[in-house]
């Protein structure tokens, strides 16, 4: 079994955080068109926490969606800024921790993609769009230059 990677993060208002021990092969962008709701993005990526290596503190709320497979999942967020912690099997036996959150987030590549076939076609061409350093009139970059080959390459 690979080594744990320690994780930790917190919400943007601070109000929760997150310490544990992450599975290193269980780095996963899901396509699901739940995800796609959630999060206001084309997918979200998270990390499969077990239950033992997982500490949460503050106050997180929840909300129970119900898959079309008839599957119910525990949506964990903070309360006060709405940043997402995890998802959940209602029985809290593994945590899908969103990984936009955690401190490591640069590091944690994906190693599996799921739910594909919802996944938005655009993602394949992304490279080839024009990319802004920073807001809308700020000065373009490559979303590739060095900086980012020499991050993923030291992973």
């Amino acid at each position: 079994m690979p080594e744990l990677l320690d994780v930790s993060g917190k919400c943007h208002c601070g109000r929760t955080s997150l310490n544990g021990l992450a599975q290193p092969d269980m780095i996963i962008a899901c396509h699901c068109t739940d995800c796609q709701t959630f999060s206001g993005a084309p997918f979200r990526a998270v990390v499969i926490v077990k239950p033992e290596n997982i500490v949460i503190k503050g106050d997180v709320s929840q909300y129970t969606k119900v898959a079309d497979s008839g599957t119910e999942r525990v949506q964990g967020f903070c309360g006060k800024c709405g940043t997402q912690i995890y998802a959940a099997a209602t029985d809290k036996s593994v945590y899908n921790v969103r990984t936009g959150f955690l401190d490591q987030h640069n590091t944690l590549i994906p190693k599996k993609h799921i739910f594909g076939k919802s996944a938005a076609p655009w993602l394949s061409s992304i490279s080839e769009t024009t990319w802004m350093k920073e807001g809308p009139n700020s000065e373009e970059m490559s979303p590739f230059d060095d900086n980012m080959r020499e991050l993923v390459m030291r992973l």
